[in-house]
């Protein structure tokens, strides 16, 4: 084990954990339909494929239950069912037994990567997408979201992703 590994080896293992535990007292019901699942092949491709890079990690680090699919749309922002607009969302369902969703806007990446560079810009969409994650996590565990502790949660998982990765 190299230097600085072990926290986050440790870290690593106990999100595992804290994600098995969730499955046996979560308030949505698993399905058979269990997963993160990438669509939109309308996003862009740059995004599309850091995303899916991302996807892949999210699912060796944490349960997915029930299915989550994200969507990844062409447009520069998602009108919300309130009329705001955003960069993500979670759909998350009153009824446990039907499954939720996240849609992330991936047109603004041309503007994003000349004002951040590339790595920034895809680790802005992977945070996002983090982000969006915590949600469904907190969905899971109780039916309800707040943004309590979210920021937090889903820099650090972004962060321990960057640990393994040279480039999103």
């Amino acid at each position: 084990m190299s230097r600085g590994e072990g926290p986050l080896l440790e870290e690593s293992m106990r999100a595992n954990r804290d994600s098995r535990a969730a499955e046996r007292t979560m308030w949505a019901k698993p399905s058979t339909r269990k997963g993160l699942r990438i669509r939109g092949s309308r996003g862009h491709p740059v995004v599309r494929r850091a995303v899916v890079r991302f996807a892949v990690w999210l699912r060796a680090e944490y349960v997915f239950p029930v299915r989550v699919p994200v969507y990844l749309s062409p447009h520069q922002q998602l009108v919300m069912m309130d009329g705001q607009y955003a960069s993500a969302s979670f759909f998350a369902p009153w009824d446990p037994t039907v499954e939720p969703y996240i849609r992330m806007a991936t047109g603004d990446y041309r503007s994003q990567q000349a004002e951040h560079g590339r790595d920034h810009a895809l680790a802005g969409y992977l945070g996002a997408l983090a982000h969006e994650v915590v949600h469904y996590q907190q969905w899971l565990e109780t039916g309800e979201m707040t943004e309590r502790g979210v920021a937090v949660r889903s820099e650090n998982m972004v962060h321990r992703y960057a640990q393994i990765v040279a480039h999103p």
